[in-house]
């Protein structure tokens, strides 16, 4: 199990970027099932803001980075599962929506794609993300519209497969995770490629164009997040 867990919001900064892709190496590695999880009541905030908002180069690695992870899980060659133990936000919303199986809590928690509500434009990478999982229905709705979900509602919408109470996550993760366990391997990875060819196109173009906007990117002054 990999655990994300800064004692606040989870956020992907690159050091926790970093921590990530050296589990996930041991992951595939060992040839394990991944479990992703956050800490008690977040999974993730998303992006580390004052790195973002300070601009210049390491925001650009770090949007980078955080992409690049997505396109990891997409395409790790064992099952990745995703416990998201409550709030999960902009680029958490895109790591979730890059598991094979997620698995939420109830609570008084959202997961939401915000770029819009806080005035970014959603980058092309996050939008195809989100359109290889989200239901059609409510595509436009989370993507365009920023449009909050809680977790009961977020299976609908597509961001999670089933929700449990939060004492059951675990449990419920490792239950999943031993099921999958039990999937040949070789025809998992070569359908998991072949299911996902025209979205990881499209994905890695969206990162093609969204890589000349991070190598632009300027500080926020004071006041204007």
């Amino acid at each position: 199990m990999i655990v994300m867990d800064d004692g606040k919001a989870n956020a992907l900064s690159l050091e926790m970027l970093s921590a990530l892709n050296q589990a996930l190496d041991r992951a595939a590695s060992d040839g394990a099932v991944v479990v992703l999880t956050g800490r008690q009541g977040i999974f993730s905030g998303g992006f580390d803001l004052k790195v973002l908002g300070a601009g210049g180069p390491d925001a650009a690695v770090m949007l980078e980075q955080g992409f690049l992870l997505a396109l990891r899980l997409l395409e790790h060659p064992a099952p990745v599962i995703i416990a998201c133990n409550g709030h999960a936000v902009a680029m958490g919303i895109f790591l979730l929506l890059s598991g094979d199986y997620r698995i939420g809590v109830n609570g008084p928690f959202r997961l939401v794609a915000n770029e819009v509500a806080i005035g970014l434009t959603m980058p092309q990478t996050a939008i195809e993300i989100c359109r290889q999982r989200l239901a059609p229905s409510h595509f436009n709705r989370a993507v365009i519209l920023a449009e909050n979900y809680a977790p009961a509602a977020a299976v609908e919408a597509g961001f999670l497969d089933r929700v449990v109470d939060g004492p059951d996550l675990f449990e419920t993760a490792r239950t999943v995770a031993t099921e999958l366990a039990q999937l040949d391997r070789a025809a998992h990875a070569a359908t998991k490629s072949r299911a996902r060819e025209s979205s990881m196109a499209a994905i890695r173009k969206g990162l093609e164009i969204d890589q000349k906007f991070f190598g632009s990117l300027k500080a926020v002054p004071a006041g204007d997040e």
